[in-house]
């Protein structure tokens, strides 16, 4: 399965010491230039950099369309258009990507978008956590990630982790 990502994923879960979800869930990760630059090298030092740098199952590549990219820029940051042109490039089964706008965009554009909710739900389905409200939680108050009250509740409702 070939499935690429944006920054926010590989950070959020490096927070909070689940980046290797994203291996156990997908074997190998593609990310662009931008990526890597956003959390290797100007995030040196901060949760992700040395896991991303380190780690062989994360595989850096340029994106060709140059053209696209730019397009893209106008509404969108460095990271988020190289990982939709990158994904279109591939043929990417999967996109992990957070960002409102960014998963718009990457739909529009006919790709299949996962955010983190969706990683940790197909984790548990795959047997590789046994409950989503941990690492979630952990999320909200560790990561400081946001998630709407809500669609947290709904899926702890539709996986039966709240009664």
């Amino acid at each position: 399965m070939t499935v690429v990502s944006n920054t926010s994923p590989i950070i959020n879960l490096a927070r909070i010491s689940q980046l290797d979800l994203l291996r156990r869930i997908y074997s190998e990760l593609l990310i662009p230039e931008a990526v890597w630059q956003e959390i290797v090298v100007h995030g040196a030092g901060q949760p992700g950099a040395d896991e991303t740098r380190q780690a062989t199952w994360i595989h850096m590549r340029a994106v060709s369309n140059r053209a696209l990219v730019q397009s893209l820029r106008q509404e969108l940051d460095a990271g988020e258009a190289e990982a939709i042109a990158l994904a279109l490039e591939v043929g990417a089964e999967a996109l992990v990507m957070d960002e409102r706008l960014g998963r718009e965009t990457a739909r529009h554009l006919g790709l299949r978008c996962v955010g983190l909710v969706g990683v940790l739900v197909a984790a548990k389905h795959q047997g590789r956590i046994t409950a989503i409200k941990p690492p979630l939680d952990l999320l909200r108050s560790t990561a400081n990630f946001r998630v709407f009250d809500a669609l947290y509740e709904r899926v702890l409702r539709d996986e039966g982790e709240l009664l």
